[in-house]
């Protein structure tokens, strides 16, 4: 099993590493913090996928599939609206963008009309959703955490990018719009 885990995090890891390439050069784009955040939710996932189905219908378990299946809603839902009124260019000249956040046109319907990263919010709900597969180590915890810490950094960087981008606009969807949870936060 412990042989099984590393190859499975190596080859991952690989391919995480080939996505995030040209971001990884670069420190202060948002893709930097991106992979590592991805890297510990990797860990998180390859640490508890033994105990996805045990306990059935602990409060843990009832709790992490409600959180991994809004995550799904939330990925799918702000992938279609970005994809549908985004307008992605290849004359977006940043080449630490991956190509579908290569976006003209700023997006504010939809889940973006609620949220300005339901991406990262998927991403949250996919980290805590994994945690409470099994939630009583502490290691789990700190790469839980890590990870959201690292996720909210993440976004705080795109927002000062899509500034830049986006100008006034993106400041007026800012004050709109809260960063991962409605009316929240």
């Amino acid at each position: 099993m412990e042989y099984m885990n590393t190859v499975l995090f190596i080859v991952l890891t690989a391919i995480l590493l080939a996505i995030s390439r040209k971001s990884l050069l670069q420190p202060r784009c948002h893709g930097f913090y991106r992979f590592l955040a991805w890297e510990c939710m990797l860990l998180l996932c390859l640490k508890h996928y033994c105990f996805w189905f045990e306990n059935k219908f602990a409060w843990y378990q009832l709790l992490s599939w409600l959180l991994l299946f809004s995550s799904i809603f939330l990925v799918m839902s702000g992938a279609i609206h970005l994809r549908k009124n985004g307008a992605v260019t290849s004359q977006r000249n940043d080449n630490n963008l991956l190509g579908f956040e290569k976006t003209s046109q700023l997006v504010t319907t939809g889940i973006y009309a609620y949220i300005r990263h339901p991406l990262y919010s998927s991403l949250l709900l996919l980290t805590w959703g994994l945690l409470f597969k099994q939630p009583f180590s502490f290691t789990s915890i700190v790469l839980a955490l890590m990870a959201s810490g690292l996720l909210a950094i993440t976004a705080k960087i795109e927002e000062q990018e899509n500034l830049s981008y986006f100008g006034a606009a993106y400041t007026a969807y800012m004050h709109r719009t809260k960063r991962f949870i409605p009316a929240v936060w």
